[in-house]
């Protein structure tokens, strides 16, 4: 049971992370067109908060799963698959870039937004932009090679 909710956990974790990224590149983005720069900065400021709040419950929550299962049910790395030696890895690079976007390119974004400098903002954007992309493709070569893994490939 308690290995069960703590796959559960993982896997919501997982969802709202990834699958979250997903909407805003290949959704939110393209649809932002449609705005001035400066509505789509405002609306920025909005998706940003309110997504990476769940980023910060979701990360943790993945990892802390994740290692509670490996530790808990493989018994530790010595007992675990490719895979989730390999989730390991891209996990913790996830969290990093994560973090890096936080306190890096969001915080000049916010910083920038509150000082009236739109094009400094938006440069910020485009940095976030490409952080998430990257963190968007770790995210789903880490669920690819979760599937593979799960099934002895």
């Amino acid at each position: 049971m308690t290995v069960t909710l703590l796959f559960v956990l993982h896997l919501l974790a997982a969802i709202l992370w990834v699958g979250g990224m997903a909407f805003a590149i290949w959704v939110l983005r393209p649809s932002l067109a449609v705005l001035e720069p400066a509505q789509r900065l405002a609306l920025h400021a909005q998706v940003f908060r309110r997504f990476f709040l769940i980023v910060w419950h979701a990360m943790p929550i993945a990892l802390l799963t994740g290692w509670a299962m490996l530790f808990g049910w493989y018994g530790g790395f010595r007992g675990a698959g490719w895979h989730v030696h390999l989730m390991n890895l891209t996990g913790a690079v996830m969290g990093g870039v994560f973090v890096v976007i936080w306190f890096g390119p969001y915080a000049r974004f916010r910083r920038a937004m509150a000082a009236g400098n739109g094009p400094q903002a938006a440069q910020a954007v485009q940095h976030i932009r490409a952080l998430i992309t990257t963190n968007l493709v770790l995210g789903l070569v880490t669920s690819a090679v979760a599937g593979l893994g799960r099934w002895g490939i």
